[in-house]
């Protein structure tokens, strides 16, 4: 996979990730925004499914039976991480914060990011037999000291990831010759008691900015938005479910498709002026940066010890040259003639 894009699917993964002004107190950041959650079918179904709890690519590959396929899956997988205070009787107890030494100590949701690569299967094998592939994301435990120079041990962070139970399923139909729709399609097939049945807790058993990128070896993409007018109509046959694939990377190879859950064109990429991700649901870059250099003080030191991530954002933004932020205003890509200086 190239650079680019590994750098536009990075900026999906964390998307809505932690919006602005990135303090865990912030209203808006009190109930989880992402975009691609696949919640466990139990629930979804308890939900009338107007939750998804699966996402399914299709799209067209021209080339022989011999083209081979690739198909990868990303996502986060969320961690909820407790702080506990450590009390005189010698036990630890959940708490919303702890100041130690004049840092602040959250319970927040982290994620780590994961990803499924499939094994490489050529159209004609998939098309005779669908590749099967059950997926187990083991939960974890861990903990890790708060620490005072002056007293010791005063608490210990809890950071607790659920167990996922996912499938995935690639099939490919043979449509012509030259011609084959292949179908990418992820479940979350997880365990969710009915005592969990909020959707809070069902985020955690759920993952979380799913994407697929698909990739070819002798054979081409098709463009499902500016299609050849010869293959409309099995472009017509081909129906994702929450997700839309384009065209990605260069611009003059056909051999890797991004699907997302958020809606882009054939062959997107991040803007040459961003200096980095700011999760905030594609904001303009300058409008944040700006919005951040006006945070007081406490709100930065709460956005500094909130998550390693929105700590660089914050170091990033206060370390900004200014003419790169003078970058971030505007730029001229290039000119094209007006339909009057064309008659």
């Amino acid at each position: 996979m190239s650079t680019a894009v590994d750098r536009i699917a990075k900026a999906l993964l964390y998307e809505g990730y932690m919006l602005y002004p990135y303090r865990p107190s912030a209203i808006k950041n009190q109930q989880r925004f992402n975009f691609g959650v696949l919640y466990p079918c139990s629930y979804s179904r308890a939900q009338d499914e107007l939750e998804p709890w699966f996402t399914r690519t299709e799209c067209l590959v021209t080339g022989s039976v011999l083209t081979s396929l690739e198909v990868r899956v990303r996502f986060l997988h969320l961690c909820d991480r407790t702080i506990q205070r450590l009390t005189e009787d010698g036990l630890f107890q959940p708490v919303d914060r702890l100041e130690v030494a004049g840092q602040v100590f959250q319970s927040w949701q982290e994620a780590v990011e994961e990803e499924i690569i499939l094994p490489v299967a050529n159209l004609q094998s998939l098309a005779q037999i669908p590749l099967e592939w059950p997926c187990l994301i083991a939960g974890k435990i861990t903990e890790e000291p708060i620490v005072d120079e002056a007293s010791g041990t005063v608490g210990k962070i809890l950071r607790t990831r659920r167990e996922l139970r996912l499938s995935l399923r690639v099939t490919a139909k043979l449509l012509s010759d030259s011609v084959s729709k292949v179908s990418a399609r992820v479940e979350n097939l997880t365990d969710l008691a009915a005592s969990l049945s909020t959707r809070e807790a069902a985020l955690l058993h759920s993952p979380v900015s799913t994407h697929t990128l698909l990739g070819v070896q002798g054979g081409e993409f098709v463009s499902l938005l500016e299609t050849p007018e010869e293959l409309v109509p099995f472009a017509r046959d081909c129906i994702s479910v929450g997700c839309y694939p384009v065209l990605a990377g260069d611009r003059d190879t056909h051999d890797t498709v991004l699907s997302s859950p958020i809606i882009l064109y054939d062959y997107p990429e991040v803007a040459s002026e961003s200096d980095g991700d700011l999760f905030d649901s594609t904001e303009i870059d300058e409008i944040l940066s700006l919005r951040i250099m006006t945070l007081t003080d406490e709100e930065k030191r709460e956005v500094r010890n909130a998550d390693d991530r929105t700590r660089r954002i914050l170091e990033r933004t206060e370390n900004l040259p200014q003419e790169q932020l003078l970058k971030l205003h505007g730029v001229l890509r290039g000119l094209r003639p007006s339909e009057s200086d064309l008659r």
